[in-house]
């Protein structure tokens, strides 16, 4: 059962995939990230998440926060592929005023959402103060938080781990996209970047749940999520997913020049789904 479960998740992640690269051909998205963090939103969104698309404000709900609110195209689709948003209206209005589909998320125009996204270094100190609250109550969700692993250059980021191992907060679950780049450079290789190394470290030395795992690896991604520690625990998770920025497009992939863009013409795009084709092939 669970191979079929990880089988389908895998066709799921490619359908993903493809509807982020559709949308890069009709507008400029940050598909670089996008793509990298495509394996584990399909897990969240089509596998672990308690969700209610038809109540978005459904207290039993967990909760999800966009933290590299940069990687909105993949939420956006995300969430249309479990049932909350229209893609067609994703693809028509993208980045327009007035859009419910900002390039960077925003709660005021799109209820579903949990949180506004754009500034780095928020999602994990808004993450923790929802888990703080939930726990308070004495309620059984978790609250899930995605981000980039060069947003962990933001001491807020640090300020809120300590924060939560310090009110075990077993209920927060922390996912990074360890893709080893920022806005234009690698992490580890730029003079004039942070350095993130050694990442597990820090998040152990903070007092976290640290697991590592392939971001790109299904079946590492649903053991990863089926043996979080209950909600009612004491140590927040973090699952730091090593990925590909750009994953699944050859031409693209690790290529600091495509951490945002669009492809300008038919033959491009065609290319990129190609290219796609081929790397699940």
């Amino acid at each position: 059962m669970k191979s079929e479960i990880v089988a389908q998740l895998k066709e799921q992640a490619f359908e993903m995939r493809k509807m982020i690269v559709k949308l890069a051909g009709k507008v400029d998205i940050h598909i670089g990230g996008d793509l990298s963090m495509a394996d584990m939103m399909t897990a969240i969104y089509m596998y672990k998440m308690r969700k209610d698309p038809k109540n978005v404000k459904w207290p039993g709900r967990d909760r999800f926060l966009l933290s590299k609110g940069h990687g909105a195209g993949c939420l956006y689709v995300a969430m249309a592929m479990a049932g909350y948003d229209d893609l067609d209206e994703i693809y028509e209005t993208y980045g327009k005023f007035g859009s419910r589909y900002g390039a960077h998320p925003c709660k005021v125009q799109n209820p579903a959402l949990e949180m506004s996204s754009g500034s780095l270094g928020h999602g994990l100190a808004l993450g923790t103060g929802m888990a703080l609250a939930g726990k308070m109550k004495k309620e059984d969700h978790y609250v899930f938080v995605m981000l980039g692993d060069a947003e962990c250059a933001e001491g807020s980021v640090w300020e809120a781990a300590m924060s939560a191992a310090n009110f075990k907060l077993g209920n927060l679950v922390a996912f990074v996209d360890r893709n080893k780049f920022g806005l234009c450079a690698a992490t580890e290789d730029s003079p004039n970047g942070m350095k993130m190394e050694p990442f597990a470290d820090k998040w152990k030395a903070f007092g976290w749940n640290v697991v590592v795992i392939d971001g790109h690896n299904m079946e590492e991604i649903v053991n990863a999520l089926d043996n979080l520690p209950p909600e009612n625990s004491d140590v927040p998770t973090v699952i730091i997913g090593n990925t590909v920025k750009g994953k699944g497009i050859d031409f693209i992939e690790n290529n600091a020049q495509w951490h945002n863009g669009f492809f300008s013409t038919s033959e491009q795009l065609e290319a990129a789904l190609k290219a796609l084709e081929n790397s699940y092939n």
